[in-house]
């Protein structure tokens, strides 16, 4: 073996992941809000960067041309668009949340002002979704109350609306809601109470034998427990706020064809800071002169990445229109199977890139405002060769199985033979019970009526 040491040529061919690069693959899989918050992140990082107000996206006519507005100077139009404040900021979350709802009623409750401010701390302690967190010995370190006065006060805390409040489990909250029912169904609570899980998971075989009762009669409470609220609180404030839904791109029907128009008035408007501007074009060097100059192709490299994002946006979407044309003009009923493959081949870019594009982009069509994840399916042949995607397939098994025969509910096997035989699609029962349990439907011993 020659260990000898010298100096030796070689070719070889490595991509190298440079910091703009990785700037640019992280640009595309943003969504419209991750790329806003970014920029606003390089501005801070960057004087040579400075961000304008986002315009309201409301305008007659909106800009689909350009990606980002590079202004040098501020027009006089611009400066009033500066002043004004997107119409969404104005939006306020009137929700009221749930614990000062309650401390509202126990203003008005008769007691000591010793009771209110424990029952205060209580309605405090009430989650968002209406339950009752904290122990005992939580309240018991605050105020100086037996466990006996706790549950006074627990029960208290339960008499206000809406009813349920306050519960420490479901089967609690439940019972709370029956409590108040007028007549009462004392067999419903005696069940909730001593027989929740069971009826939940559909045992009642089980439940009638062990009360001597008709399979009739458990359905029907079950029936009845459906109606009730498992979440009392959820109907107030205090979850996230709703956010809204911006399409990245629309695609427009312009006569027989559709034409795809990128939405850009999300994008924030960039434009070069003036003080810094004069830097660039002194012929002085100097270390300023130098980081002015390196923040500048900072700047430039940040506008083409995005630029090449939108465009790259546009083809991909252009591509999935090319292959989805029939949804367009129909509707989701004629979706068809895609894959990532067929669109990164149409619009020469590899999968990855096509992956990361579709993430979390939106986009308004006639139909409705959908992801661009939503048109990739895989698809099933029929006896021709024609393929029909698994969304359509699951469309089939939803309106199937809403109109069946709820006393002789069609098991997965009888759903694969009825595709088969009237749409010429071979599915295993395997496949059916899948595609069900994605459509959170429960199998035919769950659904069966009596």
């Amino acid at each position: 073996m020659n260990l000898e040491m010298g100096l030796y040529q070689q070719q070889t061919m490595k991509l190298v992941m440079t910091q703009e690069l990785r700037q640019a693959i992280s640009l595309l899989q943003f969504s419209a809000l991750e790329l806003s918050e970014f920029l606003e992140e390089q501005a801070l990082e960057n004087p040579m960067m400075e961000i304008e107000e986002q315009n309201t996206g409301l305008k007659d006519e909106p800009v689909y041309n350009m990606p980002v507005m590079w202004h040098d100077e501020p027009s006089e139009v611009q400066e009033k668009e500066e002043e004004q404040s997107s119409p969404f900021d104005r939006i306020k979350d009137d929700r009221e949340r749930i614990s000062d709802y309650l401390i509202q009623q126990i203003r008005f409750l008769p007691g000591s002002e010793d009771d209110k401010r424990v029952l205060t701390h209580m309605a405090r302690n009430v989650s968002d979704s209406g339950y009752l967190e904290g122990t005992y010995d939580e309240t018991a370190a605050l105020f100086p109350i037996t466990e006996e006065y706790y549950e006074a006060y627990v029960s208290k805390l339960q008499s206000l609306e809406p009813a349920g409040i306050g519960a420490r489990s479901l089967k609690e909250c439940l019972l709370l809601q029956l409590e108040r029912q007028s007549p009462r169904n004392h067999f419903a609570e005696m069940l909730i109470r001593d027989h929740l899980e069971d009826l939940a998971s559909r045992k009642w075989k089980q439940i009638a034998k062990s009360l001597d009762t008709s399979l009739e009669e458990i359905q029907q409470v079950y029936d009845d427990v459906q109606k009730l609220d498992p979440y009392p609180g959820s109907s107030f404030g205090g979850g996230d706020h709703p956010g809204h839904l911006y399409p990245d791109v629309y695609v427009e029907r312009d006569g027989d064809r559709f034409v795809v128009r990128l939405n850009n008035d999300g994008l924030p408007k960039i434009r070069m800071n003036r003080q810094y501007r004069h830097l660039l074009e002194t012929k002085e060097e100097g270390e300023a002169t130098e980081y002015a100059k390196k923040k500048y192709k900072q700047l430039v490299w940040l506008l083409k990445s995005i630029d090449q994002r939108q465009q790259t946006i546009r083809n991909i979407t252009e591509a999935i229109v090319h292959f989805q044309h029939d949804f367009f003009q129909k509707g989701p009923s004629a979706i068809k199977p895609l894959t990532l493959k067929d669109v990164a081949e149409a619009a020469d870019v590899h999968e990855s890139t096509v992956s990361r594009t579709t993430n979390q982009k939106y986009v308004q069509t006639p139909h409705g405002l959908f992801e661009l994840k939503y048109f990739f399916s895989a698809g099933m042949n029929n006896s021709t060769g024609e393929q029909t995607s698994t969304f359509v397939i699951k469309s089939m098994i939803k309106d199937l199985i809403a109109h069946e025969n709820k006393q002789k509910p069609l098991s997965d096997q009888k759903i694969a033979e009825y595709i088969k035989e009237e749409h010429d699609i071979s599915i295993s029962r395997r496949a059916i019970a899948k595609y069900r349990r994605e459509l959170n439907i429960p199998s035919s011993s769950k659904r069966k009526r009596y």
